[in-house]
């Protein structure tokens, strides 16, 4: 592989540092495990292969990873170089010091124009908005739509649902739309479902689900950069957007009150729906004929838009992926940026993209080749620029937990009303924000 000539300044090509053997050369990558961290082995035995350094991506499981490795920072610990961490943790490890500040070289390697505004903004940069970054977007992900085609194209359900609803059936044109195809497609009787879509499983799936279509519908979480939540996540629009999800949730098959990216696939492969949400991350496994045996038939499509109460048109997807960070307390500082230094490169990129790790490099992501290479690569493309992330505070745990609380226990279990549930999260974010200082 070539590298440009503008980074081979910066590549050490595995020289030894002072009584140290090329072959004691390595880095550590903790990430979580799945088949991405995977894909990050095979492409990193390239950079291996350019400069001696082994790297060794070290995984854990996703129940344990965030809070595996936030007890080693806390530790100050050198156990990782680079840690490909939760979006929503970033604001933890960069107030913590436990990252990096890369800015600086960001900057100057123009990293933050080669990749996408929404990934920098989601994996790198923290506070939001200030340019100030701690990370390199690694894993692009966002929640997005598969659906059977087999039976959205049938001549009998096409014509059913026009009778019906008064328009064609198709890939929803917008979140009413998902509506009315899950409640047509519904069969309970005959063991089939309208639709497969997250619960409450403890951590975020309900949170995730939640957020981008309080987004659609013209609500927002808070202000972001004053914190005022009061006014904004218990607005009409939002409450809009939690009755929208406790309507869908209607549609879903028995036992989804705890339902994550398992269920959801689960349910599509085992044919008892004809749409079901994921993160792109797991849509291979519904790409291939081993695993779905309605591939072949398996169409996928980004989050669609909604026209709020303003008249105006917004479309969001909720963001999953990870950046990957420079361990403030590793002693090879030099090495973790000859690696930071190759991923950067376009063509290592490329490679990232084709062996199944989601880039958010912006000529990749519009080149034909990445929208070719797989069924759902171009609703991926157009859900990487959508793209939005909960907040990514020191306190985000808190925050999350009283989200999906608060918001389960309307939309799973039916307990009072949309605006009581919002209202009663507004008040515990404002307190955390107080007592964090940020809110007076």
């Amino acid at each position: 592989m070539c590298i440009p000539a503008d980074c081979r300044s910066t590549l050490r090509w595995g020289k030894a540092g002072k009584g140290e053997t090329a072959e004691e050369q390595f880095l550590t990558i903790h990430w979580a495990q799945w088949a991405p961290a995977d894909y990050l082995q095979v492409l990193s035995n390239d950079f291996t292969t350019e400069t001696g350094v082994k790297v060794i991506v070290e995984q854990t499981p996703w129940d344990t990873f965030v809070q595996k490795y936030n007890v080693e920072m806390v530790a100050k610990s050198d156990a990782w170089d680079i840690i490909i961490g939760d979006s929503q943790d970033i604001g933890t490890m960069a107030i913590g010091g436990h990252y990096v500040e890369l800015t600086d070289w960001i900057k100057e390697k123009g990293v933050d124009k080669s990749f996408t505004a929404a990934s920098m903004t989601a994996y790198a940069e923290y506070p939001k908005g200030s340019g100030r970054y701690y990370a390199v977007p690694a894993e692009g992900d966002a929640l997005g739509w598969a659906y059977r085609k087999d039976l959205f194209e049938d001549p009998a359900n096409m014509a059913a649902f026009e009778a019906k609803y008064g328009y064609p059936l198709d890939v929803p044109r917008d979140w009413m739309a998902m509506l009315d195809i899950a409640e047509f497609f519904h069969d309970p009787d005959n063991g089939f479902y309208g639709i497969a879509i997250y619960g409450d499983n403890g951590y975020d799936s309900l949170a995730m689900f939640a957020e981008q279509v309080i987004w659609s519908f013209g609500g927002d979480l808070g202000n972001y950069s004053t914190y005022q939540v009061d006014g904004i996540l218990n607005s009409q629009a939002s409450v809009d957007g939690i009755e929208y999800y406790k309507n869908l949730f209607e549609y879903t098959p028995p036992g989804f009150g705890s339902a994550f990216f398992v269920h959801t696939n689960d349910a599509f492969t085992a044919g008892i729906v004809p749409m079901a949400t994921n993160y792109f991350a797991f849509f291979p496994g519904l790409a291939n004929e081993a695993t779905n045996p309605y591939a072949k038939v398996t169409g996928y499509f980004p989050s669609p838009p909604q026209k709020g109460r303003d008249g105006k048109v917004r479309q969001y997807a909720a963001l999953g992926g990870q950046g990957a960070s420079a361990v403030t307390y590793s002693k090879k500082q030099d090495l973790i940026m000859d690696w930071m230094n190759w991923f950067i490169q376009k063509d290592v990129q490329e490679k990232w993209a084709a062996l199944g790790g989601y880039t958010c490099y912006a000529e990749v992501l519009e080149s034909q080749a990445f929208l070719d290479a797989t069924p759902y690569n171009e609703a991926f493309a157009i859900s990487i620029n959508i793209m939005k992330d909960f907040w990514a505070e020191p306190e985000y745990a808190q925050l999350l937990e009283s989200f999906s609380k608060s918001i389960g226990a309307y939309v799973i279990r039916g307990e009072g009303t949309a605006q009581q549930a919002l209202d009663k999260c507004t008040d515990e974010w404002t307190s955390v924000f107080k007592k964090a200082g940020y809110l007076k």
